[in-house]
């Protein structure tokens, strides 16, 4: 096995390292979810975690881990008596982003159970997790029916496997660590909200530190056991400090004033629900038995703010995380009650941490674009001059819920919630013989398969004799996500202020509709002389949404441009992920400018994703009591359908998804 890197070694990172320790000494307070950019020691610091939690007790022999004091009496492994057991080290067990639901909540043998009537039952990672952690790298990446049996088992403290009515159930109680890129897509808010504290890591700018950091890595790297060696007695120091605050912990008192300051810290950023309110006061008791003391201050109710409420405050997925420090220290200080002494909070220069960066330029604090900033990289300069003249972004108006667009067909890509697929999970439509492991019986097809044969194999009682060839998989139609690609016009024929914005307001709305989807996406733009991709094909909603913000408009139509530039983006994805269907969303006013011939070039551009079969909108932007039509001949060009800003929001008339799917399908047909 090899030798973790200790957790003392850690250079900076003192939120992280605080988050973490809290949930150490007290397991209740929900987990951490730690944000940041790649290269920041996030799986680094959550793995040393798992040496320093205190062992726990076990029965001997359980695979569940039951409590000897209190074992489970559903346990699949008992029942067991109470007393005795064996000591052993609190397991981190660690979650795959592509594991299978089988390989989470363990495999039911239904060959056996239909046959024989046993419950063989194979325990998977939430069985292996109880009463330790369960971490998952990139949790954000996580399938979203693997993010429903998380979510339930959190919710339940137990795990339920059910196979056509044969069901086990285990206790799954554990502490959940993930570790998230926000560049690479956020989190679903269910799941959100099941993290107890979130903190946000960024790499030092600090050249000191910076050079520590890389001294010790190398360090470690050539000698992995003498590097744990020389932290040995720090480490030590840490756990002791660790089992003395578990110790603590339950003489601390959560005194009124400090239930009250928590209470309305949390109407004051108006946070869903009452979990953050139980959560900061798990958070605060725990800062207090980490500081040695018996009293929760308001400087523990503070810092339990800062790590319990960034993530619950979010109204939309664009918002950014973090906290209003000001308008949080007015809320403490109106609810501080008289007599509310200072005190010591937690030990700043401990080996938790405790402190904060300072603002403006710490991990609360995500950099945030610059509107004219020329250095943006995917967007045309805003210095350089364009045919035309420029204009300065505009903002983009109040967004709305659009209708759904889907892909014709069905498809075999990644789980989501756009157009329909074959998938693991939704209705049942059919049967087949397994290719593998059976994972989904289809009960009636495999009793019609096995009915046949039972006076050949000797049948002379009530059961029913199963072969493996009997057995039949089910097939189950749900939804993908697809790759939602938007080519956005920003030239001067759009370039109208309020008329832009709309715009803007309109691709805002495809993008929300698109997170809550779980789609990928992808930006190009065309306006003066060509196209550039803005954003590539990415799942982080939020980067195309800041890009759409700093998008600036003037210069002629390369219409043909934005089309070439999309054909080869989806050229390439093609080879990247097959699976994934794109959709094509053209935003534009359907004129064409610039060059010789430029609306016969935009035409063959059209004709080059129709002959492909790519599912297309075009969302007409034009005004205006006269109308050309344009946008609609380049949806016929592209062999989708055109939509005007008024029939995109839901509550239009017009049925959207029926002449999505019928005209793409049509012209499929005929090709």
């Amino acid at each position: 096995m090899s030798t973790p890197y200790p957790f003392t070694a850690i250079v900076g990172q003192d939120d992280l390292r605080l988050g973490l320790l809290l949930n150490a000494v007290s397991p209740a307070v929900g987990g951490v979810l730690v944000r940041g950019e790649k290269g920041t020691a996030k799986s680094t610091a959550v793995r040393a975690l798992a040496a320093l939690m205190p062992e726990v007790d076990v029965v001997s022999g359980c695979r569940f881990s039951c409590d000897p004091v209190s074992p489970d009496p559903a346990c699949p492994d008992g029942p067991h008596e109470a007393g005795g057991g064996v000591s052993r080290a609190a397991r981190t067990v660690e979650l795959p982003v592509g594991a299978s639901e089988d390989r989470l909540v363990g495999a039911l043998d239904i060959e056996r159970a239909l046959a024989e009537g046993v419950k063989a039952f194979e325990p998977g990672l939430l069985a292996d997790a109880h009463r330790g952690i369960l971490y998952v790298d990139e949790v954000n990446l996580l399938h979203d029916h693997l993010v429903d049996l998380l979510l339930d088992a959190a919710a339940m403290g137990a795990s339920y496997v059910e196979r056509e009515g044969v069901s086990v159930r285990h206790a799954a109680r554990f502490l959940l660590v993930g570790t998230m890129n926000p560049e690479e897509g956020e989190l679903r808010p269910q799941l959100l909200d099941r993290f107890g504290l979130t903190v946000e890591v960024s790499a030092s700018r600090d050249t000191d530190q910076r050079v520590e950091v890389v001294r010790r890595r190398l360090a470690y790297d050539d000698d992995p056991a003498g590097f744990a060696a020389r932290w040995a007695q720090e480490e030590g120091e840490l756990r002791e400090r660790i089992a003395a605050a578990r110790a603590l912990l339950p003489h601390v008192v959560l005194g009124d004033r400090a239930l009250r300051q928590i209470a309305a810290t949390c109407a004051a950023f108006e946070v869903d629900g009452m979990r953050a309110d139980i959560v900061m006061a798990r958070t605060a008791t725990a800062l207090a038995a980490w500081a040695g003391r018996t009293d929760v201050l308001a400087e523990d109710v503070r810092q339990a703010a800062l790590l319990a409420l960034p993530h619950r405050r979010r109204r939309n997925p664009f918002d950014a995380p973090g906290l209003d420090e000001d308008k949080l220290d007015d809320t403490l200080e109106q609810n501080s009650g008289e007599g509310d002494g200072g005190g010591d909070g937690p030990d700043p220069d401990g080996p938790g941490g405790g402190g904060r960066p300072p603002r403006g330029d710490g991990p609360d604090t995500p950099p945030q674009p610059e509107a004219g900033n020329g250095d943006t990289p995917g967007l045309p300069s805003q210095g350089r001059p364009a045919d035309g003249g420029e204009q300065q972004p505009v903002r983009a108006a109040e967004p709305f819920r659009t209708k759904m667009l889907s892909v014709p067909g069905l498809g075999e890509g990644a789980a989501g919630r756009r157009s329909r697929a074959r998938t693991e999970h939704g209705r049942t439509t059919g049967a087949r013989r397994p290719e593998g492991a059976l994972t989904k019986l289809h009960l009636a097809a495999t009793v019609q398969a096995a009915a046949p044969h039972q006076r050949a194999r000797g049948r002379s009682g009530r059961g029913l004799v199963v072969r493996r060839d009997d057995l039949r998989q089910a097939t189950r139609e749900g939804r993908e996500g697809n790759l939602v690609l938007f080519v956005v016009d920003a030239s001067g024929s759009m370039a109208a202020r309020q008329r832009m914005g709309a715009v803007k307001g309109a691709v805002l709305s495809l993008l929300l509709d698109a997170y809550q989807r779980r789609d990928k996406v992808g930006l190009i733009t065309f306006r003066g002389r060509g196209a550039d991709v803005a954003l590539p094909p990415t799942s982080s909603v939020d980067a195309a949404a800041a890009r759409l913000e700093t998008l600036p408009t003037g210069g002629r139509t390369p219409l043909a441009a934005g089309l070439l530039k999309a054909h080869d983006v989806l050229r390439v994805e093609r080879l990247r992920d097959p699976s994934r269907r794109p959709l094509l969303v053209v935003v534009t006013d359907g004129r064409a400018t610039g060059g010789p011939e430029p609306v016969a070039l935009a035409a063959r551009a059209a004709r080059l994703h129709e002959a492909e079969g790519t599912a297309s909108v075009v969302v007409d932007c034009e005004s205006g009591v006269v109308r050309l039509g344009l946008a609609g001949s380049l949806a016929r060009d592209l062999g989708g359908t055109a939509v005007t800003l008024d029939e995109l929001r839901a509550d239009s008339i017009a049925g959207l998804v029926r002449d999505v799917q019928g005209t793409n399908g049509s012209n499929r047909r005929a090709a």
